[in-house]
């Protein structure tokens, strides 16, 4: 009884975590992305999404656009007031359909690695000062078992994926006493589009 009386404590504590968060999810449409957004709000939490599809409520723009991610931080943070936790969610899987390493154009895979390296490093690099200034913050880097299980013909997402997590995890090391903490996290197989 007692260990059932603590398990529940413990899922509320959870859940009151989300009251009043600020959060933005890039890739929030569809998906995982758009799971966490119903999810986030149900807990009380104020989420925001970056998207390339326009939708009502979405901050329009691709996260691979140099040129986007300021004013998609600068949206984001005027209609939240802050960020407390961000989610790089948004992803691509290089080329499609998936071809080995060695037939996968350049071009493939360095849109890989914008969309799921570049720019959240980017938008990393946009939000995280103002969590820096209220000494909290979390980001959520989502990745895949494809950093580090070698799929044929997965090498652009893969490789992509790695370096997302080596990022999130010298990211986690150098801020972490500023109160800020970063995350790999790889929800495992989706029926996504």
């Amino acid at each position: 009884m007692t260990h059932e009386i603590n398990q529940k404590n413990l899922k509320n504590e959870k859940m009151k975590f989300w009251e009043g968060k600020k959060v933005l999810i890039t890739g929030g449409t569809s998906g995982l992305g758009k799971g966490l957004h119903s999810q986030l709000v149900s807990l009380g939490a104020a989420v925001r999404v970056i998207a390339r599809r326009a939708a009502p409520g979405v901050i329009q723009g691709d996260i691979a656009d140099k040129a986007a991610i300021a004013r998609m931080a600068v949206e984001a943070i005027s209609q939240l007031g802050r960020v407390d936790v961000l989610f790089n969610n948004a992803s691509s899987l290089g080329p499609t359909s998936l071809k080995l390493l060695l037939d996968t154009e350049c071009e493939e895979f360095e849109l890989a690695l914008q969309t799921n390296l570049i720019g959240p490093f980017r938008l990393i690099k946009r939000i995280v000062p103002g969590m820096i200034l209220n000494q909290f913050g979390l980001v959520i880097n989502i990745t895949s078992d494809a950093a580090v299980n070698p799929y044929p013909k997965w090498g652009a997402y893969g490789s992509s994926k790695a370096a997302l997590e080596q990022m999130t995890r010298i990211f986690q090391i150098e801020l972490e006493s500023f109160g800020i903490t970063f995350l790999a996290l790889d929800p495992g197989d989706m029926d996504t589009p």
